[in-house]
């Protein structure tokens, strides 16, 4: 990770405390960039693909999913839990080989829900997959 929201440290220290998941180990994930504005990792091809070679469009929607509930949760901030609610995708392309990179960039942050859009591209930075997620923030229960 190379960038951090300054003003949102307790949040940002919140949102990582929670991992990023064995799925998301499991697939590769290393995370590039994490703020409130924009988040970047990446994750490679191989291991991450369909039988024909292709990567599977479930792994582009995986790190999508990743990056807009990982950036959901930064803004929703300590005492706040956000929740996947939809998310959708369109794959227009298909990587074989290399790293795709993932960015992720708010559409509305809002008190009660986020929506993000998450670009993936391949190594040479041609669009493969658009992921949409909306997340809806709630109040975590008093301990």
């Amino acid at each position: 990770m190379t960038e951090l929201a300054r003003d949102h440290s307790d949040a940002l220290d919140w949102a990582l405390s929670r991992g990023i998941g064995a799925l998301a180990e499991k697939m590769g994930f290393a995370w590039v960039e994490f703020t409130i504005d924009r988040a970047v990792a990446t994750m490679p091809v191989e291991g991450n693909t369909q039988p024909v070679g292709l990567m599977h469009g479930g792994a582009y929607v995986v790190l999508g999913e990743s990056l807009g509930s990982m950036s959901a949760n930064l803004h929703a901030g300590r005492g706040r839990l956000a929740v996947g609610i939809d998310i959708n995708a369109t794959h227009t392309r298909s990587a074989t080989s290399g790293i795709v990179t993932g960015v992720c960039t708010p559409i509305h942050l809002g008190r009660s829900m986020t929506v993000h859009e998450i670009v993936i591209t391949d190594d040479q930075g041609r669009r493969c997959s658009t992921v949409r997620i909306t997340n809806m923030i709630r109040d975590l229960p008093a301990a």
